[in-house]
């Protein structure tokens, strides 16, 4: 009797091949639930990735389209970093295919609550010489004398007219990067129509008034599909009173 009831307690038991077939099945369902794990965090990576993209690049076209939406029509001196040096007063505008100048009621600090700016815009190689990248510096604007010392002087034009040359912008760890990995990024003008002339594209703007739009080219390094890609931008300058002209209503 005995000897039936040790019998009965020993087939009780696991043998090593139920433990080693169970064990199995543990790991195999750990692992696939380790690897949908995985997979769910790494399309969640992508999801976040692609959203912080399309904000930035929506980002990028709004700060551009307030700072161009803010250009003032104000002035500078000729002629050298003296502002009580003899000069003759020019538009405050630099427009050329790889760099851009004006000044702007907003900032990239303060918005437009703040005091006025000189912005800065240039293209530069991007990182390790692969593409380009756009980037801005800014400057307090606090008046005419705020403005001196950007022009060194004046040239023949294009078209034979005098026109300004501006000092060289100098980029520095100060300097925002607003727009990266690209291929391509340029300046055109909307020269408004002269002497019968229609209105068109310049790629360098030497006149005194301030032109009618301004298009940001840029073009993406690597074009997605799935994402929203930087396109070019065309932004009307609204402002229409010269800045050599006189302030009366």
């Amino acid at each position: 009797m005995k000897r039936s009831r040790a019998i009965r307690a020993v087939r009780r038991g696991f043998t090593l091949i139920e433990v080693t077939i169970a064990v199995m099945l543990v790991a195999l369902i750990s692992l696939g639930l380790l690897m949908a794990m995985r997979v769910g965090f790494n399309a969640m990576q992508k999801s976040n990735d692609k959203l912080m993209h399309n904000r930035r690049v929506t980002g990028v076209e709004r700060i551009l389209r307030q700072q161009v939406a803010g250009i003032l029509p104000v002035t500078a001196k000729c002629g050298g970093g003296d502002p009580q040096a003899p000069g003759e007063k020019i538009a405050f505008f630099e427009g050329e295919p790889g760099s851009m100048r004006f000044a702007s009621t907003f900032s990239l600090q303060e918005g437009s609550r703040g005091m006025p700016r000189i912005l800065e815009f240039q293209v530069i190689p991007g990182d390790q010489g692969v593409g380009v990248r756009l980037v801005v510096n800014e400057h307090l604007y606090s008046g005419p004398f705020s403005t001196t010392g950007f022009c060194s002087g004046k040239e023949p034009g294009e078209n034979g007219e005098p026109a300004p040359v501006f000092v060289p912008i100098s980029v520095g760890p100060g300097s925002f990067v607003l727009a990266d990995k690209l291929s391509a990024c340029s300046f055109v003008f909307l020269q408004p129509p002269r002497d019968n002339e229609p209105a068109r594209w310049v790629t360098h703007w030497t006149r005194p008034v301030l032109p009618q739009a301004i298009r940001i080219v840029m073009l993406p390094l690597d074009a997605d599909t799935a994402s929203v890609q930087l396109l070019p931008l065309t932004i009307p300058v609204h402002v229409t009173r010269l800045p050599l002209g006189p302030y009366a209503e």
